[in-house]
């Protein structure tokens, strides 16, 4: 059986996806509703990790609960730094190329729940079942808010 490794790369996978979530929050904090609603789905992806190494027990991983997905100082500085490098060019661009990294980010998400759905319901896994569908949905709609956030944003970015 090949769970724990898929598992394990599924964990790095939502971790990645939290810490890209409160990026995107960081720096466009100016827009209060991408600002806010990143924030508020990363605490999914915080809810994952959670019951993820719960689950990962079973498979004899040790998963950490409550990974940090806020970066500390030095990479705020480098953040600030790129920022500030990448709003000299065209700044506009950076919330854009932020939120298509999350959509494919959380797509990929996605689809790993849905194929560890699969595999759980065909060994009869019912607590690693129960996890993936109740997390496969939820990533699905930090999926569609980055795809509509950048289908609202894109006209007005890449024609102005």
């Amino acid at each position: 059986m090949k769970l724990a490794p898929v598992l394990h790369e599924l964990h790095h996978s939502e971790v990645r996806l939290g810490r890209q979530l409160l990026l995107v929050s960081e720096r466009h904090a100016v827009d209060h509703e991408i600002h806010h609603v990143a924030r508020d789905i990363a605490e999914w992806s915080r809810r994952h990790l959670r019951r993820m190494a719960e689950v990962g027990v079973d498979y004899g991983l040790d998963l950490d609960p409550a990974p940090r997905l806020e970066s500390g100082p030095a990479a705020r500085i480098r953040e600030k730094g790129s920022e500030l490098i990448g709003r000299l060019r065209a700044p506009e661009l950076l919330m854009l190329e932020d939120l298509r990294n999350v959509y494919v980010d959380a797509s990929g998400v996605q689809m790993d729940w849905l194929l560890l759905a699969q595999a759980a319901q065909g060994v009869r896994h019912m607590r690693l079942l129960e996890l993936a569908e109740e997390c496969q949905p939820e990533t699905h709609r930090q999926a569609k808010w980055a795809e509509a956030q950048l289908k609202s944003h894109a006209t007005q970015i890449l024609v102005s």
